[in-house]
């Protein structure tokens, strides 16, 4: 199972959760193997090649197969024509953390202190193209305010320079961050949902804060090769269903703010297909660029 993203992030996290308990039920040893890079595109892309014989698949991400083919303007895949959709995985908001020493203690706050330094604040993302970029980038659309964007290759190495001070501000998943926050390492604003966390309660949506719309909104999913047979993608799809359903992955991954899907692979394929026009208008209203 690719990972296109370090090891600590939440796509790392999910593929250990589901991919043991997928590999006790096919009897196959699965293993992670974190190919990392140009926001997730390198790994994808070594799935994309892959052999199309079911022993390949990819967590893939709403980077890799709807923000980054808006983004990039040179794909090295098709997000639709090279994978076959297995299911999806799981969805969560992210989390605007802040680094303890800014002087803000909301969100109306944090606007007010960019726009008195522009440009002086920077917030971290796990990399081009990923939903803490683009949360970041339709962040400052929204609020009128100039921040620097700092990519990291990967969430962990993100967090670690916020929370030593190198940076000042995330828009991070929540997973990752959340254990800094209750140590009263980082401070949490707000969550870029539709809705509050389960997880954090208290934390107001950035929208109900200060920008009425704003909603970003993380996804993972399994694939695999297109030309994958349709036996073995209902075979697969049918063990991941049942790994998600599990109390015991569940309670896991409720408890770190991240929500369990699962579905149909034809089911997934459809949200895909609105996830990529949704995230082309956002690329498009965020003005959002890589160089």
């Amino acid at each position: 199972m690719i990972v296109p993203f370090p090891a600590g992030g939440t796509a790392d996290l999910l593929a250990r959760q589901i991919g043991q308990t997928m590999g006790e039920a096919l009897r196959q040893q699965v293993v992670i193997e974190n190919r990392t890079g140009a926001g997730g595109n390198i790994g994808a892309d070594l799935a994309a090649k892959a052999k199309p014989d079911g022993y390949t698949l990819l967590m893939g991400t709403v980077s890799t197969h709807a923000i980054n083919p808006n983004l990039y303007p040179n794909m090295p895949y098709d997000p639709v024509k090279d994978f076959a959709p297995v299911a999806m995985v799981a969805r969560m908001p992210n989390l605007l953390v802040l680094h303890p020493s800014v002087p803000a203690a909301s969100v109306a706050e944090l606007i007010a202190l960019a726009k008195a330094r522009p440009g002086t604040l920077a917030f971290a993302s796990a990399g081009n193209g990923t939903t803490q970029h683009l949360a970041g980038e339709l962040f400052k659309k929204m609020a009128d305010v100039d921040m620097i964007h700092v990519p990291y290759k990967g969430n962990a190495p993100a967090v670690t320079d916020l929370v030593g001070g190198q940076v000042q501000v995330m828009f991070d998943n929540i997973p990752v961050s959340l254990q800094q926050v209750r140590a009263g390492k980082l401070r949490a604003l707000a969550v870029t949902g539709p809705a509050r966390s389960p997880v954090l309660p208290q934390l107001p949506t950035v929208a109900e804060a200060a920008l009425p719309g704003y909603n970003i909104t993380s996804w993972f999913g399994l694939y695999a090769p297109s030309g994958t047979s349709p036996q073995i993608i209902e075979r697969l799809n049918r063990e991941a269903n049942k790994a998600l359903a599990t109390a015991l992955i569940r309670r896991r991954l409720t408890d770190q703010g991240i929500e369990p899907a699962g579905g149909t692979p034809g089911q997934f394929a459809e949200f895909m297909r609105t996830e990529l026009v949704k995230w082309g208008r956002i690329v498009r209203e965020s003005g959002a660029r890589v160089e």
